[in-house]
């Protein structure tokens, strides 16, 4: 099976992730690109989705990698034109209309792929696999960088709808997720917005699990020094330390693995299954802890930010 796939936005994270990964899936043809900016040589490129949509290019599902405002018609569109869709983080601008795109691929009986790239990284499912049997006291999640160089000159992510330092925040959220053996829920939220800025540059999260152990998490954009991405989870049977974003683990401080980045590719892989096996991968738990973030929290204004 070959699925013959348009791409949606070729910004930053479309060049640096997508396009590779893609490259490196053999079941995978890139067959047109969308982007109001910019194309690829020797590929169909065209203004805007529904431009593609119109053409006689064929493609097979949509992979979008636009900015979550604006989103939702984006994705409405391919699934209204029979196309399998592939959704870059965070799904869209809010928990309801990402819902109601579900429902419409339910109904017409497409795949649907809401992806969490952190949850592909190599100490996450070893991390998932620890913690099964293992009751937990506490967690503690320290996600720290600098927006400056992860995201110079992105306008929209400061943008109502653009999440600000949660979007960044979603990547440790979709891992604690992912590997907690219980539910967990908000229950404080203070948030940072720069007094020039409609979205956080820093969030300060408390939760509970389902057993009443704490989890904090604190996530920053003004980090100048060394980036940090960083979960640690203390249990009856020892700490586990994912860094690197979950790419390496520890228990109690002896590395146990270290392996390189092959997210974005694991992510292309599990979209040709999921389409093969005509199923969908629909997880919306790391937005939902996000619009409670929004919903609870208490704002503190601080000073204007520049990039």
């Amino acid at each position: 099976m070959t699925i013959r796939l348009g791409l949606v936005g070729l910004g930053k994270i479309a060049r640096d992730q997508h396009l590779p990964a893609i490259a490196a899936t053999k079941e995978i043809e890139l067959a047109a690109i969308a982007s109001r900016s910019a194309g690829l040589p020797g590929l169909p490129c065209f203004h805007d989705i529904d431009a593609l949509l119109a053409s006689d290019t064929a493609v097979d599902a949509i992979s979008l990698c636009t900015p979550p405002q604006g989103r939702f018609e984006q994705a409405l569109a391919a699934l209204d034109a029979g196309k399998h869709l592939m959704l870059e983080k965070p799904p869209g601008m809010s928990v309801a209309e990402v819902e109601a795109l579900g429902r419409m691929a339910r109904d017409k009986g497409l795949t649907i792929f809401a992806t969490w790239h952190s949850r592909e990284a190599a100490g996450v499912e070893p991390a998932r696999a620890f913690l099964a049997d293992k009751t937990v006291r506490s967690v503690c999640i320290d996600w720290k960088e600098n927006v400056r160089h992860w995201h110079p000159g992105q306008q929209w992510i400061w943008e109502p709808g653009g999440l600000g330092v949660f979007d960044p925040g979603i990547n440790a959220l979709s891992i604690v997720t992912r590997i907690l053996p219980e539910p967990m829920r908000l229950v404080s939220s203070t948030l940072d917005f720069p007094e020039n800025r409609d979205a956080p540059i820093a969030a300060l999260l408390g939760f509970r699990t389902a057993s009443d152990a704490p989890v904090e998490a604190e996530f920053d954009w003004r980090q100048t020094g060394p980036q940090s991405w960083d979960i640690r989870v203390e249990t009856d049977g020892g700490e586990l330390h994912l860094s690197q974003g979950g790419s390496r683990l520890a228990i109690d401080g002896v590395q146990r693995m270290a392996e390189p980045d092959t997210e974005y590719r694991n992510l292309y892989r599990r979209f040709v299954e999921l389409v093969g096996s005509g199923r969908s991968d629909f997880d919306l738990s790391p937005l939902i802890h996000v619009a409670d973030a929004f919903l609870l929290g208490r704002r503190r204004v601080t000073a204007a930010f520049y990039d």
